[in-house]
């Protein structure tokens, strides 16, 4: 199929190899329909769609994974935060904020390090203090929940956040928006007592349900991912009555709520097990997404508590969750899910107005600056090209909705619309196109 170079186990200070690409079907029609789906994914690769659709860069002077995000993708992000919100103060999350960087300690005390230091970044020194850009934003909410006394009256806490972390990727292992070194993370924890667990853990998932209704994702796998006994001590905290426990309610949770699931030994969190979920898009590439990780050993490392009903202090159970993944990685799956044509809420510029000649410039800008006034993002295409070119312009950045405008429709006050998806229809009063987008976007609409 293809040969490339490869670093020996990614690393870009070993040798470099000849990796060899090839292919074996069991039929001459399923060799056909892979090799089909190869050229459709190679259509969908987020990486092209990313620089035609204007998404994301990445630049050699930043440097290797480190993505840059164009004005297109911050509306991607801005968007995807938007839903997030939406759908977690409903949920009653309460949104936190912390900072990129900290002192050795907080790390040391969590047990990210010795566990996690690979995949950090090299500390830098100052004042004879060390500091660690974060990989995570689990230690630091810790901290805000151990900031005052909590009652079991308080509990459940759940504190969100879509802190940027970092994390040091081997470059051998970089690929796109997929495995990058800087992210935007869709992460939460929740602090829960025993009692609360179960309805606590699979609100998370019931929360992963909505999101695959809303995007289309209809195949998935929910993987319970577990401990392994020699791996205590050095791979996971040494504690095997506490893992086999919390191991235990996860899958007596998944149970209760008839979610299927299956299990994988050795793939556990350092401080507990976890379900992890693989996701198929539209041409059935698949894609690990979304994360639920139980914690049953932190949170008595930073003394957390509170105070139960008998008046005695309880160490709570944390569940770290990042349903909508990472910025980066979620973009990356939608683009090639939608293969960049996304849906009219999601979409960075959801109408363009394309004036047929210069007579009717005035009106395009108009009814454009009428589309922002109503929240929806629109630009009008002034330039000297043909209708059909600027038609054509739009179609080529997956524009949702084209309003054609011309002297008849000047006169009345009306756009004629053409959809991304080849539909037409002509001499549309602008009130009622503008009525329908802001409904379609409101519900988050998959359809046009």
């Amino acid at each position: 199929m293809s040969i490339a170079g490869a670093y020996w186990r990614g690393d870009e200070k070993n040798k470099m190899l000849q990796r060899v690409y090839g292919t074996a079907w069991e039929s001459k029609d399923q060799l056909k329909e892979y090799l089909n789906q190869l050229e459709e994914a190679k259509k969908r690769d987020h990486r092209k769609l990313g620089k035609e659709l204007e998404i994301f860069m990445f630049d050699d002077e930043v440097g290797p994974g480190l993505p840059l995000w164009l004005p297109n993708g911050g509306i991607l992000i801005e968007e995807l935060e938007k839903l997030a919100k939406d759908m977690e103060d409903k949920a009653g999350y309460l949104r936190v904020k912390t900072p990129i960087l900290t002192k050795e300690d907080l790390f040391v005390r969590s047990g990210h390090l010795p566990y996690y230091a690979e995949s950090m970044y090299p500390p830098m020194e100052i004042e004879g203090v060390k500091y660690y850009v974060k990989p995570m934003n689990c230690p630091m909410h810790h901290k805000i929940f151990g900031s005052k006394g909590r009652s079991y009256r308080d509990l459940p806490v759940r504190l969100a956040e879509y802190g940027t972390c970092y994390r040091y990727e081997k470059s051998g292992e970089l690929f796109g928006l997929m495995r990058v070194r800087s992210m935007q993370m869709n992460d939460a924890h929740i602090y829960c007592s025993e009692e609360q667990f179960e309805q606590e853990f699979m609100g998370v998932v019931a929360l992963y349900r909505k999101y695959f209704e809303l995007f289309g994702i209809e195949k998935y796998v929910m993987r319970l991912s577990l401990h392994s006994k020699a791996g205590l001590g050095k791979k996971y905290v040494d504690n095997e009555r506490l893992w086999l426990k919390t191991e235990e309610m996860v899958r007596r949770a998944m149970d209760n709520g008839g979610v299927p699931y299956v299990e994988r030994e050795d793939e556990a969190a350092f401080y507990g097990p976890k379900i992890d979920v693989q996701v198929w898009s539209a041409i059935g590439r698949e894609f690990s997404l979304m994360t639920n990780q139980v914690d049953f050993a932190v949170p008595e490392r930073f003394d957390l508590k509170f105070t139960n009903k008998e008046g005695v202090d309880e160490i709570p159970l944390c569940i770290h969750r990042a349903p909508l993944s990472t910025h980066e990685r979620m973009v990356g799956f939608l683009l090639e899910h939608y293969a960049g044509n996304f849906p009219v809420w999601l979409s960075p510029e959801q109408v363009r107005v394309i004036s047929i000649t210069d007579a009717q410039n005035d009106y395009a800008e108009s009814v454009a600056k009428q589309l922002r006034e109503n929240g929806i993002r629109a630009q009008a295409d002034l330039s000297s090209q043909r209708m059909n070119a600027k038609i054509r312009q739009a179609q080529l950045m997956k524009v949702p909705y084209m309003l054609v405008v011309g002297d008849n429709e000047m006169a009345a006050g009306q756009v004629s619309l053409r959809g991304r998806d080849g539909s037409q229809q002509n001499n549309i009063p602008l009130e009622e196109f503008v009525a329908r987008a802001k409904d379609k976007i409101a519900r988050r609409a998959s359809e046009l």
